[in-house]
């Protein structure tokens, strides 16, 4: 689980890209599973959905994503109007997203 920071948008989202994908790196013999937080984002453009679209591109075939994004959220808002959601689950909280994970997942997806 990595938890992104309150904004996401031009000036960050190039320099976050590479510290996620060293993290898959180094973990990607047994990575089956990366969430990212952005219940505490309070701002994200559209170079957020670049960089979840990017994330997900790179992840290792047996790994998948799941976003948490709390309902109402601006970020929750984007990946909605990007589409986004079609392709990376997201969840209203990181339980949720874990549980869905392990095949009990509840009505949290969204």
């Amino acid at each position: 689980m990595l938890a992104l920071p309150s904004e996401i948008d031009f000036c960050n989202a190039s320099g976050l890209l590479p510290l996620i994908m060293t993290v898959v790196e180094q973990r990607s013999d047994g990575l089956r599973l990366l969430v990212l937080d952005l219940s505490g984002t309070r701002f994200m453009d559209s170079q957020g959905v670049r960089l979840l679209s990017a994330v997900r591109r790179g992840l290792p075939g047996h790994a998948s994503l799941r976003v948490v994004a709390a309902p109402g959220s601006v970020a929750s808002r984007v990946l909605e109007l990007s589409g986004l959601r079609r392709d990376v689950p997201v969840h209203d909280n990181l339980a949720e997203a874990l549980r869905a994970e392990s095949g009990t997942a509840g009505s949290g997806l969204r």
